[in-house]
């Protein structure tokens, strides 16, 4: 019983400070946000060093979007409703590089009954020479996913289950940026863009901290309860 309950107390502590870190994590992100969100827009330089201090960066840049090899990124939710992200590749004007837009959103289209595969949405994208304006996003390299890996032979695959940007840019034939821009509410070209707030759930991880927190300080107390004796 004692190995038991050390072993319980300690996982029970573990789990209550990796949720207290991520609500840690979540606020300096809400920090970083809101210390750039009113910043003027700066100029896409062609590398971008120590990408995690450009995070939440407000750009503004000007090239020409690439429908081929567009993707939607999947179970996307806006106001309970499933969609989809779109992400256009745009090449800078005047660059070799690219660099994935994040667009917003779009609704999923509804299932079709006897249908073989689910309709995807129809999506415009804009011809000729943009203006592009919004803040650098760096997508997470850490996510499980039982997609199998496409193979370069294959035919473009547009709707995906996670944004690799290390898979992106070995399917692609052009330079990839390692990050992507998350299109300002008030550029055109894009769709329905209510961009999440990375501090909006910083305080739902700190309850579940404090639920950790107290498992264990219940485990500590039923141990001592059990294993103390009454002398008469």
């Amino acid at each position: 019983m004692t190995v038991l309950a050390i072993l319980t107390i300690a996982l029970c502590i573990q789990a209550g400070f990796w949720q207290f870190n991520k609500a840690e994590a979540k606020k300096a992100l809400q920090n970083q946000l809101n210390k750039y969100q009113n910043d003027s827009p700066s100029a896409l330089p062609n590398k971008l060093s120590e990408l995690e201090s450009w995070r939440y960066k407000r750009v503004k840049f000007t090239g020409f979007y690439d429908r081929r090899y567009q993707l939607l990124l999947d179970n996307q939710v806006d106001n309970t409703k499933v969609g989809y992200h779109v992400f256009t590749p745009m090449q800078v004007q005047g660059s070799q590089y690219y660099v994935l837009i994040n667009r917003g959103w779009v609704a999923a289209m509804p299932y079709k009954k006897g249908a073989k595969k689910h309709e995807l949405p129809v999506i415009s994208v804009p011809e000729g020479l943009q203006e592009v304006e919004g803040d650098v996003g760096l997508p997470s390299s850490k996510f499980f996913t039982l997609e199998a890996p496409p193979s370069n032979n294959q035919s473009w695959q547009p709707v995906w289950q996670h944004l690799d940007l290390k898979r992106y840019s070995n399917l692609v034939p052009f330079t990839i940026q390692p990050f992507v821009v998350r299109l300002d509410p008030k550029n055109s070209g894009g769709f329905l863009r209510n961009w999440p707030a990375p501090g909006a759930r910083s305080n739902m991880h700190l309850g579940y901290a404090y639920q950790w927190f107290g498992f264990a300080v219940t485990i500590l107390g039923i141990f001592i309860v059990l294993n103390v004796k009454k002398v008469e």
